[in-house]
């Protein structure tokens, strides 16, 4: 399908984050579906990769010969980017460290690896003065505990923490301690004019947070979540909030975040499964995935079929956790 922007609308990066082992097959599956799905882009695809340094046990960047000859005829960039502040023991703040070496000034859209594009991305209308992120998510964070502070106190502290207008970012249908009151995102996509402006302001408040919690935080984890506690907060202090993009689009007819192929296979559409198999049909392609054994087994081995053959797609169990044991129970867990 062509792309159905105007000329003149404004080209844009994408950049998916890898490191060696899943994250760096996934970097490659997203590349040949962006190529595949959305033949018009007309932006730079960059896989971002951490480079070895204090903060990292071995060395995390893509070192796979077949990888990065896929990359490059995919017509991905590598973009090494160094860890100061996370590394490997917090890995999802690759996401943030690594929109530092981005081009300065040029719009962008972060993806996670474990996304495929299923729809021509310059269609899709952006307000890069507008950010927003993934509403494809689940109330994860906080955690509410007995006799503790609520979701007004703890997001409250945190807006305070930065200056920012609390009440401004509320969707105040719905009611007061309901989760989806207060912004909240699922880190899996974000966009703004500005990956330099976006990064700093993300790094900034996610060491103040992580070093230095508000106190009615004092009952809540921040690992894994750290990401999406700050992310709401950059995101609403430069003018962005919720649903800035049509629905249905991102984590719809254009982006499917699948997380892992178990899940895939059990709970997309029917299309989201057509398009995976199709990008993943041509031999080049192909010889390369193989080399990491979920793709291999799932994909290439039918092993995927058998799963999706657990469940009715319209009739899934209502809990994640569900899903995943039932396939746990028939022996085709992976990840």
């Amino acid at each position: 399908m062509g792309s159905s922007q105007s000329p003149s609308s404004p080209a844009f990066n994408v950049m998916v984050v890898a490191q060696s082992g899943r994250l760096s097959y996934e970097a490659a599956l997203f590349a040949a579906s962006l190529r595949e799905m959305s033949p018009g882009f007309r932006g730079r695809l960059f896989v971002a990769t951490p480079q070895a340094g204090p903060k990292w046990s071995g060395d995390p960047s893509v070192r796979d010969d077949a990888l990065l000859d896929l990359y490059e005829r995919l017509g991905a960039e590598l973009l090494p980017f160094e860890s100061h502040h996370f590394g490997e023991y917090y890995p999802y703040g690759n996401k943030i460290e690594a929109l530092a070496a981005l081009p300065e000034g040029e719009p962008f859209v972060f993806f996670d690896t474990d996304t495929l594009i299923t729809g021509d991305l310059d269609a899709v209308p952006f307000d890069f003065d507008r950010p927003s992120a993934s509403m494809r998510r689940e109330g994860t964070w906080p955690k509410i505990e007995l006799y503790g502070p609520g979701y007004e106190e703890i997001w409250g502290s945190l807006y305070e923490r930065f200056g920012l207008d609390f009440a401004s970012s509320q969707d105040t249908s719905w009611p007061r301690e309901y989760w989806k009151r207060y912004l909240y995102f699922n880190a899996g996509f974000f966009f703004y004019r500005c990956p330099r402006v976006f990064g700093q302001r993300f790094l900034e408040y996610a060491l103040s947070i992580r070093d230095d919690p508000p106190e009615p935080l004092v009952c809540q984890t921040l690992d894994p979540w750290l990401d999406q506690v700050a992310l709401p907060l950059v995101i609403h202090s430069l003018g962005g909030g919720r649903q800035t993009l049509p629905d249905g689009l991102l984590d719809g007819a254009v982006s499917c975040h699948y997380r892992l192929f178990p899940l895939l296979y059990a709970r997309e559409s029917d299309r989201v499964v057509e398009v995976l198999e199709d990008v993943t049909a041509p031999n080049r392609v192909k010889k390369v995935l193989k080399g990491y054994e979920p793709m291999k087994r799932m994909i290439f081995q039918g092993r995927g079929a058998k799963v999706r053959a657990l469940f009715d797609q319209a009739e899934l169990p209502r809990r994640e956790q569900a899903i995943r044991n039932r396939i746990k129970d028939n022996g085709f867990w992976m990840r």
